[in-house]
């Protein structure tokens, strides 16, 4: 990986926490500079980004309160999913990683060429959805 790609994916994680660029942009931007996913670990506190070749850059996520929940709640991480589709009055990015913790996802991998996000619990619950690419 070389330096560009590693600013762009940070830029892009920044972006997401401070509201400057929404989803289907980061996602245009990522594929672009040769991205095929990323994926977002809440226990972890970080967000890697992945290369075809397979490289990786790992970064450490802003903080948001409150941890993950025991139990999964597919209907709930939905419901917030919804919410940042229609660009809901009062959404960020900040704000939806707060409530899906809350409702039990520990994470979510995003894979640009299978036009999925599979959003995960701690017992390996998920709820799948299709992104259009």
């Amino acid at each position: 990986m070389d330096a560009q790609q590693r600013t762009i994916a940070e830029n892009c994680l920044k972006a997401s926490y401070d509201a400057t660029i929404d989803f289907p942009t980061i996602v245009q931007t990522l594929i672009a500079s040769g991205f095929e996913g990323y994926l977002v670990d809440y226990r972890k506190g970080t967000t890697a980004y992945y290369l075809v070749s397979g490289d990786c850059a790992e970064f450490t996520n802003p903080k948001t309160p409150g941890t993950v929940a025991a139990e999964f709640s597919a209907d709930t991480v939905r419901e917030n999913i919804r919410q940042a589709q229609t660009k809901a009055p009062g959404y960020t990015y900040r704000g939806f990683c707060e409530a899906v913790k809350a409702a039990g996802c520990a994470g979510y991998i995003v894979s640009f060429s299978g036009k999925r996000v599979v959003y995960f619990g701690r017992t390996a619950e998920t709820h799948v959805e299709v992104i259009p690419l």
